[in-house]
């Protein structure tokens, strides 16, 4: 017991402030990689200047680094968000704080959430201290199917949320895109189409320097692999080829613009889309543009067509337990829809679209133990702990075309690492430590505060009205 509460107090106080070591070694826990394997008993996880060095049983700590005992805990990779809003929205009814959508402005495809991601958000800050380190923050279609270009952030106490800016293009293509097209699949398919064939005319059927995705800590020294903005001149050539537009364009120049990396395949494509015949519409649009690289989002109905799914390599987004018909393109729902997919080999992620993603993406290893669970339903399709787990760790980062650097404690990836009580797939586990990129992250938020405020406060300081 009293090994126990020293190890406790040395967990909060390197929490509580970063350690000026560039060596750490988290040593005598059980360690998750996050690639879909075993827990590892007694693992030691190396850490230096911001990377994971090395990560399993017998590993050799070196002799400078900064030790934490992490004996009768479990030590996970920081959790990935799938699919979120985080940073976009606090209150829902204050229009000043909700950034997810444009309803009035005249553009779509061109908008970039990055600057309007708030660091400081109250909503950064809980999912931060229930070891949420990353998240992909997409926005929300107002007038057009396409909602603009979402990015991936990570919840680290500093100001540089931004991992990746432009990482994505988000777009409507079921129930929702239909609404936005004017009525109907066929409207929203044929504005999709044509959105893509104005980004080819602008830019010259795609010849272009630019592209999605600058991360800020990896240099792009080839302008190819550069966001268009940030090519030299490349904005400029492209909206300036007015000469090759046709008249009854639909786009601004701007969002045609923005399509472009879309168009040739160095954006990712993010698709929303639930019913099966709208998933196979979705994969049905890689013969038009076989350059697309897409990510199924949502795919309530997916098991039924897992073997198309499968047979595309497109990655899915998925909902953990979207078991209720509760729309017209979620008729086929069932809990089993994950489990049923991987089994047939689609690559799966975990994500919450619509499920107050801008808050609650916390609840996350919640969902993925559901998964576990569900092994023990007869006639469900559940998934083993580390097959769920990496659902919420590395299969997001591999989703976005960020495995190398993100979701997993594999040698070279970022140190995003969580130190939990128990079991992180258990409602009564809760994370003690918590590193982005090497770096000790404040678990204290409002919510911590209140309860701190509240737990034992004096009855002379409650307000009148608790009289009795």
């Amino acid at each position: 017991m009293k090994k126990l509460r020293t190890t406790l107090t040395l967990l909060l106080a390197c929490a509580a402030a970063p350690l000026a070591a560039q060596t750490v070694a988290i040593t005598g826990g059980r360690v998750v990689v996050g690639d879909g394997s075993a827990p590892i008993e007694n693992g030691i996880v190396v850490i230096r200047n911001g990377r994971v060095v090395a990560a399993g049983a017998g590993v050799a700590v070196p002799a400078d680094a900064e030790r934490v005992d992490a004996s009768g805990r479990w030590v996970t990779p920081g959790l990935f968000a799938g699919f979120s809003r985080l940073g976009l929205l606090e209150v829902d009814a204050v229009d000043a704080s909700n950034d997810t959508a444009a309803s009035s402005g005249p553009f779509s495809a061109a908008i970039d959430v990055a600057p309007a991601i708030n660091p400081r958000s109250a909503p950064v800050a809980v999912n931060r201290a229930a070891g949420i380190t990353r998240a992909v923050v997409a926005p929300v279609t107002a007038r057009s199917i396409f909602a603009g270009q979402g990015a991936v952030i990570d919840l680290g106490s500093d100001m540089s949320a931004v991992t990746r800016a432009r990482a994505f293009q988000f777009v409507e293509l079921g129930e929702q895109g239909a609404e936005e097209a004017g009525g109907s699949r066929a409207a929203a398919h044929v504005l999709f189409r044509n959105a893509l064939r104005e980004a080819r005319e602008l830019s010259g059927n795609g010849r272009i320097d630019g592209g999605g995705g600058a991360s800020r800590r990896q240099g792009a020294n080839d302008q190819r692999d550069l966001p268009l903005e940030e090519v030299p001149g490349a904005e400029e050539r492209t909206l300036g080829n007015r000469a090759n537009r046709s008249d009854d364009v639909l786009l601004t120049r701007f969002d045609a613009a923005a399509l472009v990396p879309v168009l040739t395949g160095r954006q990712l494509l993010l698709v929303h889309a639930e019913r099966a015949s709208d998933i196979l519409a979705v994969l049905a649009l890689r013969l038009e543009f076989p350059a697309l690289r897409m990510v199924l989002v949502g795919a309530g109905e997916g098991w039924t067509v897992a073997r198309e799914l499968a047979a595309s390599g497109v990655p899915v987004i998925a909902n953990a337990l979207s078991d209720l018909p509760d729309a017209f393109e979620r008729t086929a729902a069932t809990q089993s829809n994950i489990g049923r997919m991987q089994a047939a080999g689609v690559r799966v992620a975990l994500g919450m679209l619509g499920e107050d993603e801008a808050r609650m993406v916390r609840v996350t290893p919640q969902l993925a133990g559901n998964l576990v669970a569900l092994r023990n339903v007869p006639g469900a399709a559940g998934l083993s702990w580390g097959e769920a787990f990496a659902l919420i760790s590395s299969a997001p980062a591999e989703a976005m075309g960020l495995g190398a650097e993100l979701g997993s404690l594999r040698a070279g990836r970022s140190a995003d690492v969580v130190v939990w009580s128990g079991d992180p797939l258990e409602l009564s586990s809760t994370p003690e430590l918590v590193m982005i990129d090497g770096v000790r992250q404040p678990l204290e938020n409002r919510q911590t505060r209140l309860r701190d405020r509240y737990r034992s406060i004096d009855e002379r300081q409650l307000p009148e009205a608790y009289d009795r």
